[in-house]
């Protein structure tokens, strides 16, 4: 029932408005559901796994988002992090999300999730990316790419997938120190690098800082836009064409939209309960809810905003025809 409030309420996500409208329910009954529930990523994967096409060329996308919590004062799990939805430090609670993204039918689904609360866990960002990604092997889920963006671009995450037998696109900063003379000259950031017009079409090998000797990259320098030039690394050394790297790092996209439309339509981080179980036990739904929408999106060929505000037709068709409140 929590879930198909958070799909129907279009406004308002509050336990006090659930029970104002759901005959015989209390608020405290909400909220001791929350409380004393324990929702898990394994809810989240019995869910998906029945939709899921699984592939051998599928891609497997990393990203975290901050739900905004800006204005909360006492709310579990809340700390200062950086937004890159709204370009700053603001007080939020942080998830980091795994998505497998099918390129022969082109869906995308949500597979695994963890909230990053590194005060009770202990966990960092790239901890929670490296048990998502064993707990992809131990499901046996078949995929072949990685794409992540630079916060992961990290020496042992590079290493276990290459361990591991996967590809991975991922950009690195500009400050990244990399050798591609072979050490006969010092390591350099990366955008001090020069490039020829070959090594601009095709990328150039390259040595990463502290990684083994005898393992090289391949690089690209990937001009986003006038004033953006991404360097990416990844470890298809055949891969010979720039183009080709922008169109694969351009799938990352998935993951964005995900995380606005769980944002605007399930009402993930409107929640104002305090305890952190009950953060938890509502990203969880939230996260379910965005799974069955986009399930009936793709049955049906709609988008999920489609979906849920269609919701509202019938009321307007009713209102327009025989309104509660008259004009005149």
């Amino acid at each position: 029932m929590y879930c198909q409030y958070l799909l129907s309420t279009q406004v308002n996500y509050t336990c006090t408005y659930f029970a104002d409208h759901l005959q015989g329910l209390s608020h405290d009954s909400v909220h001791r559901f929350l409380r004393d529930e324990k929702l898990t990523p394994r809810l989240l994967w019995e869910k998906v796994s029945p939709h899921l096409t699984q592939s051998s060329r599928a891609f497997v996308i990393f990203d975290d988002t901050v739900l905004d919590k800006r204005h909360s004062q006492a709310i579990g799990m809340v700390r200062r992090q950086y937004s890159g939805n709204a370009h700053g430090i603001i007080k939020g609670i942080g998830v980091v999300n795994c998505l497998y993204l099918d390129p022969i039918n082109q869906q995308f689904w949500l597979l695994d999730l963890r909230v990053f609360d590194p005060q009770t866990d202990g966990k960092t960002k790239l901890d929670h990316v490296l048990d998502m990604l064993r707990s992809l092997k131990a499901r046996q889920v078949l995929f072949q790419t990685v794409l992540m963006d630079s916060w992961y671009a990290t020496t042992d995450l590079m290493k276990y997938l290459m361990k591991e037998g996967k590809t991975f696109y991922c950009p690195i900063k500009s400050n990244r120190k990399v050798d591609d003379t072979s050490g006969q000259e010092p390591y350099k950031p990366v955008d001090e690098l020069p490039w020829s017009e070959q090594e601009v079409e095709q990328g150039k090998l390259v040595k990463l800082h502290k990684f083994p000797l005898d393992v090289k990259v391949k690089l690209f320098r990937v001009e986003v836009s006038t004033h953006r030039t991404d360097y990416i690394v990844t470890n298809d050394v055949a891969q010979n064409a720039t183009q080709a790297v922008k169109e694969t790092c351009g799938l990352r996209w998935c993951v964005e939209q995900l995380h606005r439309e769980e944002k605007q339509l399930t009402g993930i981080e409107r929640s104002q309960c305090r305890l952190a179980r009950a953060q938890r036990n509502h990203i969880l739904a939230a996260t379910l809810v965005w799974t069955r929408l986009k399930s009936l999106a793709y049955a049906y060929e709609l988008t999920i905003y489609q979906l849920k505000k269609g919701l509202l037709d019938q009321y307007m068709n009713q209102q327009l025809v025989n309104p509660a409140i008259c004009y005149a």
